[in-house]
C-alpha cells in the first residue's frame, strides 16, 4: 500500500484541506519524524564514508597500500 493509498483510506478528498500528500500524511500520523544524530546529516561525512568504501574496494581488487 502506497502512502497515497494510506492517506486516502483515512481521509478521502484530502486534497481539499492539504497542499501536499506529505502534509496530510504527517497530520494523520502515517509518517513521523525520526530523530537522528546531526553529524550523520553532514554531506562531508557521508561522502567521506562513500569515498573510503570505494578506495577499499579498489585496493581489494587491484592491490596497493592505503595512503597516509
Amino acid at each position: 500500500m502506497t502512502l497515497r493509498d494510506k492517506v486516502e483510506a483515512l481521509l478521502p478528498n484530502w486534497e481539499r484541506w492539504y497542499p501536499s500528500l506529505f502534509d496530510a500524511a504527517s497530520d494523520l500520523g502515517i509518517i513521523r519524524p525520526d530523530v537522528c544524530d546531526p553529524n550523520s546529516l553532514l554531506l562531508t561525512r557521508r561522502h567521506a564514508k562513500v569515498r573510503q568504501r570505494a578506495e577499499d574496494a579498489h585496493r581489494e581488487k587491484w592491490g596497493g597500500k592505503p595512503q597516509d
